[in-house]
């Protein structure tokens, strides 16, 4: 009987590429935010949501990676939210009667939030039980 840790899953070296370029977008974006340069931030929002979006889609038949990179997706959206809301200073204003502009990025983190915690507490348990009910 196989352990379920033993079990690996590859990248296609193309898609390693497209992931750490990924990650140099978000940096970009970040660092972007970090030194106020507004057009270059909000600018790379695209390819960078664009890229987690092909990701989450390409990863979507196994559960796992679907669950991680739409969080990811969703995580990015969230950050951008609180990136844009600062550089157009309405990160203190009040929209909906309660919520400040720094704190609408809590909507897509929960969602974010929402998906793992779908994955982890539904999902998973589901693969675990089928891996022992088919490899007995």
């Amino acid at each position: 009987m196989q352990n379920l840790q033993d079990s690996a899953y590859s990248i296609p070296a193309r898609f390693r590429r497209m992931e750490n370029l990924h990650i140099v977008f978000w940096i970009i974006k970040d660092m972007s935010w970090c030194m106020g340069w507004e057009v270059l931030g909000i600018t790379m929002i695209i390819p960078t949501l664009l890229v987690a979006i092909f990701i989450s889609w390409r990863t979507r038949k196994i559960h796992s990676e679907l669950a991680h990179n739409l969080a990811v997706a969703f995580w990015i959206c969230a950050n951008s939210t609180w990136m844009i809301m600062e550089f157009i200073k309405h990160d203190e204003t009040i929209f909906f009667d309660f919520l400040t502009g720094k704190q609408l990025s809590m909507i897509p983190f929960v969602i974010g939030s929402l998906i793992l915690l779908r994955y982890y507490l539904i999902q998973r348990p589901r693969e675990i039980n089928l891996k022992r009910t088919t490899t007995l």
